[in-house]
């Protein structure tokens, strides 16, 4: 734990807020039982100003095409603000506000603000995209690790999706809506009443996975972790559906988890 990690608390919920480290949640304790996927690289980590990969770390803004590096060769993938240290605003017992100004290698200024807001039965994660200057197309999603098994049976995740973007071989979206396929998953997932995925960890905890935004990736190949990713659009979206941050419109979305013990307390 760093010493400028912030942790807030609320019954029986803790939760460790680490704005040096790319402004994540770095754990999540629900009576004493570690949620989040340990490590420097895993917890929860906001996705700004993309989410997933952008096809050659290339998008079109206008007539001017940019490029990004490609930290996910050949692509580039999840953002630049998990690289970058944050500045708290403010906080309190259970909430915290911080904030990460845009930098190199984006091509545009911008400001992006993380509400935090821990209750003893939910996390709220609200986050806002703002400039002063240029417009410039954006997205906003949130990566959490969450442990598949927590000491008795693995995770179960259970949804229902509209549809589910048809993946290339490149792991980006075809542009086709196909029916939704059992897992493994490392897919996007279109939901237009608003993201609504439960996680089930048998006999312990059941947690719920809200957004009123349409757009989620689900990915669980990986042996110790599963991932739930509420998002403002799919993979390589700021090419396909492009949200614009203007200087009189910013760019806001917001995710909820709210669990509940499952058996004996």
């Amino acid at each position: 734990m760093s010493s400028d990690d912030i942790t807030l608390a609320a019954g029986d919920a803790e939760v460790t807020l680490q704005p040096g480290n790319g402004g994540r949640v770095g754990g999540l304790r629900v009576g004493g039982v570690e949620l989040l996927r340990q490590g420097e690289r895993f917890g929860c980590f906001p996705m700004v100003p993309w989410c997933g990969r952008i096809r050659d770390g290339r998008f079109l803004d206008g007539g001017t095409v940019r490029q990004l590096p490609l930290n996910s060769p050949p692509h580039a993938i999840h953002g630049t603000v998990r690289d970058g240290a944050w500045r708290v605003a403010r906080r309190t017992a259970d909430e915290a506000v911080i904030t990460y100004d845009l930098v190199e290698p984006w091509p545009y200024a911008g400001r992006v603000s993380q509400v935090v807001s821990l209750t003893p039965s939910s996390l709220t994660l609200t986050m806002s995209v703002e400039t002063y200057a240029d417009s410039f197309p954006a997205q906003i999603g949130w990566h959490p690790w969450f442990n598949r098994n927590l000491g008795g049976e693995d995770v179960r995740v259970d949804f229902d999706a509209a549809w589910q973007e048809e993946r290339g071989d490149d792991h980006l979206p075809t542009g086709n809506r196909v029916e939704p396929k059992p897992g493994p998953w490392d897919d996007c997932f279109g939901m237009p009443g608003g993201v609504d995925v439960t996680l089930t960890w048998p006999g312990e905890l059941e947690l719920k996975v809200a957004s009123p935004e349409e757009w989620v990736v689900v990915y669980d190949e990986q042996e110790t972790a599963v991932c739930v990713e509420p998002q403002t659009g799919p993979p390589d979206g700021l090419n396909s559906l492009p949200r614009l941050v203007t200087p009189i419109e910013p760019l806001e979305a917001t995710t909820t988890w709210t669990w509940r013990r499952l058996g004996a307390v």
